[in-house]
């Protein structure tokens, strides 16, 4: 039951984010009038929000009650969604979305741990994917309904967006509170803190962190697979359908609805299809998926009659690897972190898929800008195989165990205890 309202208070809460997504840009730009500098920036502090939040919250994780950690997040990213009701200057704005950016992403790692905490070690795939495939919903449904009734002619146009938003990420903060009323204080091995990693700096502890080598390279395959797909979702993808494959606005709205009916169709029956298969063996999957995504892309630039059509079924492919990316990506990342550190770790590494997911979207604008439109397809498609790569080499690093601790200041008990890496046997899968 737990875990169930875990999921829906994912997906309320992106049902909160979906209702202002979409459309703050041009609100922002045009509707108010600020320009496309103001709208950028909007949306460049709102990375950076996420960026400074996603460390410090995965932190706070391992030491304090990560529901309470949860709930202030989520209560935070209501009050910055909900005070762009009353920006009516670009600072405000600015610093709105700066809030907003913070709490929402300060969230994720902490949910994360409750998950980890809250399901046995043989349903965490399942319930990631659950967690997954209901924010895809929440999202979906928040910006089809915002769509209905947002009208970015007005200045107050999009004030019901804000409030529902706002309303949204409290209903959240209030579902996960009540998931946590009675839950178990005691916490797994893997993932209570001692004092040692309660002592630990941050600096030392990213340390511990990237001393493992299976780590490091999950880390490669989280950066190439965030750009490969992730980071071009919002800006680049869109751009490119209507700057080189001129296809019209709604193929672009009707892409995205296929992205999210594919991974709602296809999510618990590859779950249950893939769930006694090895992660990294997943995750080269996933690359090999985003590669072939692109190669569709580049064949739409050759056959102009079919191009939308095209680009459509590549969000329905990249959607397919979607459903493999994320039930598997945290349980693994969790696996691999070093004892006490498994809040630090998944906050660690949303901070970097955060960081190159804004700046995809820089390097879209300019290689697009410029005409290099097969510079940009041709990027993507060597990031797609770096994410190959990776993942194989990932998969190296599971099978020969390689995690050697990395030395510390500490007396050699206290070190040995603090620091054994968290490494399942390669035959049962993550």
């Amino acid at each position: 039951m737990r875990t169930k309202l875990l999921v829906l208070a994912s997906s309320v809460g992106m049902l909160g984010w979906g209702t202002v997504l979409p459309y703050q840009y041009a609100y922002a730009a045009n509707t108010r009038g600020w320009g496309a500098l103001a709208a950028a920036l909007a949306s460049t502090l709102f990375s950076v929000g996420a960026l400074v939040a996603a460390p410090f919250a995965g932190r706070l994780s391992d030491r304090f009650d990560p529901v309470v950690v949860a709930v202030v997040a989520k209560l935070v990213a209501a009050v910055g969604v909900g005070s762009l009701v009353w920006a009516d200057a670009p600072a405000t704005f600015l610093a709105g979305m700066f809030v907003f950016g913070f709490g929402l992403t300060a969230s994720g790692p902490a949910a994360s741990v409750l998950v980890l905490r809250w399901a046995g070690s043989d349903d965490r795939r399942k319930v990631f994917a659950y967690k997954f495939t209901g924010e895809a919903i929440g999202m979906a449904v928040g910006a089809f309904v915002a769509g209905q009734f947002v009208d970015l002619a007005r200045p107050d146009g999009m004030t019901a967006a804000f409030v529902a938003a706002g309303v949204g990420f409290a209903l959240s903060a209030v579902t996960i509170h009540l998931a946590g009323i009675g839950a178990p204080t005691e916490v797994a091995p893997d993932l209570a803190a001692g004092e040692a990693e309660q002592r630990l700096g941050t600096v030392e502890a990213l340390r511990r962190i990237f001393a493992v080598p299976a780590l490091r390279w999950t880390a490669v395959v989280t950066v190439a697979l965030a750009l490969g797909f992730y980071a071009q979702f919002e800006s680049g993808l869109p751009a490119y359908a209507l700057t080189v494959l001129h296809v019209d606005e709604s193929a672009i709205g009707l892409a995205a609805a296929v992205n999210c009916i594919v991974i709602v169709a296809l999510q618990v029956v590859v779950v249950r299809l893939t769930a006694r298969r090895n992660a990294a063996s997943l995750l080269m999957v996933v690359g090999g998926v985003w590669t072939l995504s692109w190669v569709v892309l580049s064949v739409a630039q050759l056959t102009p009659d079919v191009a939308a059509a095209l680009f459509v079924t590549t969000f329905g492919i990249f959607a397919v690897g979607e459903t493999m990316y994320a039930p598997v990506l945290n349980p693994l990342t969790a696996s691999l972190a070093p004892k006490g550190l498994v809040g630090t770790t998944l906050g660690t590494f949303t901070a970097i898929q955060t960081t190159f997911s804004a700046v995809g979207p820089l390097v879209a604008g300019a290689l697009l800008g410029l005409g290099l439109a097969n510079g940009f397809l041709g990027l993507h498609l060597v990031i797609s195989l770096v994410a190959v790569y990776g993942a194989w080499r990932l998969r190296a690093a599971l099978r020969t165990g390689a995690t050697p601790p990395a030395p510390v200041a500490e007396p050699a008990p206290v070190v040995e205890a603090a620091i054994e890496p968290v490494v399942r046997p390669v035959a049962t899968p993550v």
